[in-house]
């Protein structure tokens, strides 16, 4: 894999050349009003490389899009490498493709246009002073490198229909969605703030279970301003009578749905609300014609949450992340940061000061 010439300056107008005759640019999605219709025609372009998830990750982190694309400004894009540069006192300077991102790999028809926007990528690193460019996904289009941690991913295909869809669940499966539907449990779907702020109380107390922080709110106002409200995901809502007891936030994309979040009242763990609340969200999804459901990132350490998506018929894929150490020049490894000491922490303090946790910390840990 060559290398390009460095960067002139790691600030640029919303378009700008990036190297010489391979027509490599650097370009700002969320200054160009055309970027998805130009990424709808990029094979295997997925919800996390449009414009709406840029704006949610720079409109709550104050993250720098750096998106190296091959593809002239008025044509369709052939290749991308999205990268949002960070920059934090904490953990230092770095370029990821993409934070709080499940995967989001490079997009290429060759193995070579991969390696040229890598080398371009490189090169901003090094005039940015970042520590390390890190990839999430496409490991074998970058020359197969080790992977510097491993997840992970599931995907259902919808196209069968509802029935055998429910058909070929796990009968541990069946048997949790049809004792949620003898429980009483209402399951609606909204777009809106008001839904999003109700998910976000049950979030609380899962992230707690988990032993992780929450997220700032602001996350996710920014997810309904930008995604939600402009019909590219919803909130599903399960009740008993009035009560929240679980809910998932989907994102939308070209006919796949993404399940993306997921909370749950331990409390009412019995009545199987979690389970509702998926075979609902299938239900609609092929209802409206969605071709694919993709379930997210699964550590590999989460045996549970496998389960759960294995136990819908879900495929099993890997995901695997490089991350490239810019002082050391060579691919570096590291580790699933969704467990460790703090867990425990975290399953301590009281839900209000986990949100203000997570509130200072996310931007650092993107």
């Amino acid at each position: 894999m060559r290398e390009a010439a460095p960067l002139l300056s790691v600030v640029s107008p919303a378009t700008e050349p990036c190297g010489d005759s391979r027509a490599i640019r650097r370009v700002d999605p969320l200054t160009d009003p055309r970027w998805d219709a130009r990424l709808a025609g990029c094979p295997g372009a997925t919800f996390f490389h449009g414009a709406a998830w840029a704006r949610v990750l720079a409109g709550t982190y104050g993250f720098d899009p750096l998106y190296f694309t091959v593809g002239g400004e008025a044509e369709r894009l052939s290749a991308l490498l999205p990268v949002m540069g960070v920059r934090s006192w904490l953990t230092g300077r770095r370029g990821i493709s993409l934070p709080f991102t499940d995967a989001c790999a490079p997009l290429a028809a060759e193995a070579e246009t991969a390696g040229d926007l890598f080398a371009e990528a490189l090169a901003c690193a090094r005039a940015s002073g970042w520590n390390y460019l890190e990839c999430r996904g496409g490991r074998a289009l970058l020359g197969d490198p080790p992977a510097s941690t491993s997840f992970l991913g599931h995907q259902l295909d919808l196209s069968p229909g509802e029935s055998r869809l429910f058909a070929q669940t796990a009968e541990s499966v069946r048997r949790a969605v049809r004792k949620a539907g003898q429980s009483g449990l209402t399951v609606e779907f909204s777009r809106d703030l008001a839904a999003v702020r109700v998910f976000y109380r049950l979030l609380g107390r899962t992230r707690k279970r988990h032993g992780l922080p929450a997220q700032p709110f602001r996350f996710f106002a920014n997810i309904q301003r930008h995604i939600l409200a402009q019909d590219q995901g919803c909130v599903v809502l399960a009740r008993q009578g009035a009560t929240p007891v679980a809910g998932a936030i989907f994102f939308h994309f070209a006919g796949t749905a993404l399940y993306k979040f997921g909370a749950s009242d331990e409390r009412f763990q019995h009545l199987r609300a979690n389970n509702r609340v998926m075979w609902e969200a299938i239900a609609w999804h092929v209802q409206k014609g969605f071709s694919r459901l993709d379930f997210g990132r699964t550590s590999l350490a989460n045996a549970g949450l496998r389960r759960f998506k294995l136990g819908w018929g879900a495929t099993e894929q890997p995901i695997d992340y490089v991350r490239y150490d810019v002082r050391a020049g060579a691919f570096t490894s590291g580790r699933d940061e969704s467990s460790g000491w703090y867990n425990r922490l975290f399953r301590r303090l009281p839900v209000s000061l986990s949100r203000l946790a997570g509130a200072l910390l996310y931007k650092h840990a993107a």
